[in-house]
């Protein structure tokens, strides 16, 4: 009887809906939730054991089943805890993947099952409300450390302000949703739930990095960040479709990674930088963060590369010309602009074919109209 209910289990994994986890979207999910009714994967499922009020969970494979749990499931299952749990899930709350951080997966589950934030929007408030004010730890450009500060997130102004005190009254820095980018990095920051928010100053990108010991708290700045982006995206474009607009609420970078770059003039030596690529904009930093104690500017991109498509004279090469010197790393790319080439190295075959592809990404990739304008404002730095 053990084996027969475990292969029904089995069975109703091959059911649409049931093939990938309910709560990630990883394929072949053999865990599942017996008090909610879902399949899911093995990380979630160690999410789930920290909500035992709400979910409880057992192998798809290996636990023993009572006839009432298998009953249970079949009456469930994914689809129908979706159209439940996600019925009210606001079209700027961002839906983590597998491949996204423990934190945003952790915080998306407790709010469909633990919170119920789906089926009662007026739980949605934190993020909703079109105005968010809190205090963050951000990190301090000159020495590194994190420092409590105020922000204050406005739809109305259409900016995220940070204050150096509580009672003051300029903010320290003024950053429009128009060009505000925040995804997390916890590994580059060092803490579980640090964000680093991205956003443009007379062209350039500036970068600051937050936290919050409360991992609600941050992710509710996450979202209320996207609200903002959409509802300003709604104006910008009042044509555009939800389908449209979510995909430019936030995004990861499309890779990040230490290269080697020589300068303009391609006769200096090369010098280790840390390269992020967002988008088309190939920044590049001392380091990942700045080091504390190093130039102050550490926490803006030393330098920036506009990367267009292939129809607007854009090229990838693997290799660097036959003459160059001085760098340590032996395997080269080569990015060709209208104006200039610019000169890469990176320190294993891996990581210069994956910066191939990237770079190969966004130049096979038709330019926007918007993207012209972009480039015609971009200046190339050495």
């Amino acid at each position: 009887m053990a084996k027969e209910r475990r292969r029904a289990v089995l069975e109703l994994l091959q059911r649409p809906g049931n093939t990938r986890c309910a709560d990630c979207g990883a394929p072949d999910p053999d865990w599942a939730s017996y008090t909610l009714g879902v399949f899911i994967c093995l990380s979630c499922s160690g999410i789930h054991r920290n909500i035992p009020q709400v979910s409880k969970v057992k192998s798809v494979r290996l636990d023993a089943w009572e006839e009432a749990q298998v009953e249970f499931m079949a009456s469930h299952g994914n689809d129908a805890a979706r159209d439940t749990y996600e019925s009210k899930v606001p079209p700027f709350y961002y839906r983590p993947t597998f491949s996204d951080c423990q934190l945003l997966r952790e915080q998306w589950i407790r709010a469909k099952y633990e919170r119920q934030e789906f089926t009662h929007p007026d739980k949605q408030e934190p993020y909703s409300a079109g105005y968010r004010e809190g205090f963050l730890w951000k990190r301090g450009r000159d020495n590194g450390q994190f420092l409590s500060r105020k922000f204050v997130l406005t739809e109305r102004e259409g900016s995220l302000k940070y204050f150096n005190r509580s009672d003051a009254k300029e903010p320290k820095a003024v950053m429009k949703i128009e060009h505000l980018n925040a995804t997390f990095q916890p590994a580059k920051i060092g803490h579980p739930h640090g964000l680093q928010v991205t956003y443009l100053k007379d062209n350039s990108t500036r970068n600051i990095f937050v936290y919050h010991e409360d991992g609600k708290e941050i992710v509710d700045w996450f979202n209320a960040l996207r609200a903002a982006r959409f509802h300003y995206l709604q104006v910008a474009f009042p044509g555009a479709s939800d389908a449209d607009l979510v995909p430019k609420l936030s995004r990861n970078y499309l890779k990040e990674g230490y290269m080697e770059k020589t300068g303009p003039k391609q006769t200096e030596g090369f010098r280790k930088r840390w390269f992020t690529m967002d988008d088309r904009r190939l920044m590049y930093f001392k380091d990942p963060l700045g080091l504390p104690g190093l130039c102050p500017q550490d926490a803006f991109a030393r330098g920036e590369v506009f990367i267009g498509s292939r129809e607007s004279g854009y090229t990838v090469l693997d290799g660097l010309p036959p003459s160059t010197q001085g760098h340590h790393w032996p395997h080269g790319i080569t990015i060709v602009t209208p104006e200039r080439r610019f000169l890469l190295a990176c320190e294993t075959e891996t990581e210069q074919r994956a910066w191939v592809e990237a770079f190969r990404k966004v130049v096979d990739r038709p330019m926007l109209p918007q993207e012209y304008a972009v480039e015609a404002h971009f200046k190339h730095k050495p």
